[in-house]
């Protein structure tokens, strides 16, 4: 197993650079992105109205995020197991879910308002999460083996 390692030494310090710079866009998130929703869901958000925000602002600052969490994580993806294939359908796959999940945040905001509270954060969280990676590492790794 060590000289598994010493031998991709660089597949392994490349796949621990992208997962540092994943933390580092969870650690500057209030520089980098527009986001009225992140002191709010921090506070007591169950007995808050939902903050003013600029709607094209917070598209931006979602697609923004989103796409530098994709990036990260095809490239994580592309360390690991070196498919073009298997990047090609990730970036499907990250595509489709955004544009399911960006209607689903605007359609809670819109239909539920500050009476649905917790499904709210739970799509906002996929939005802005790099969970997907999570998710799709192990994926692709069963995947690979039944190959």
């Amino acid at each position: 197993m060590l000289q598994l390692l010493l031998i991709n030494k660089v597949r392994v310090l490349l796949g621990l650079i992208f997962v540092l710079l994943l933390a580092m866009v969870r650690a500057y998130e209030d520089q980098l992105f527009y986001d009225p929703f992140l002191n709010y869901f921090k506070s007591d958000f169950n007995a808050l109205p939902l903050p003013t925000y600029n709607t094209l602002q917070l598209i931006a600052g979602l697609l923004f995020r989103y796409g530098l969490n994709t990036a990260l994580s095809l490239a994580l993806i592309y360390v690991l197991f070196k498919d073009i294939a298997m990047i090609k359908f990730a970036t499907f796959l990250y595509v489709f879910f955004f544009i399911i999940l960006i209607v689903a945040f605007f359609a809670v905001i819109y239909c539920c308002g500050a009476h649905n509270n917790l499904m709210l954060f739970y799509v906002r969280r996929f939005l802005i999460q790099p969970i997907f990676v999570i998710l799709f590492i192990p994926a692709f790794y069963y995947q690979k083996l039944h190959k």
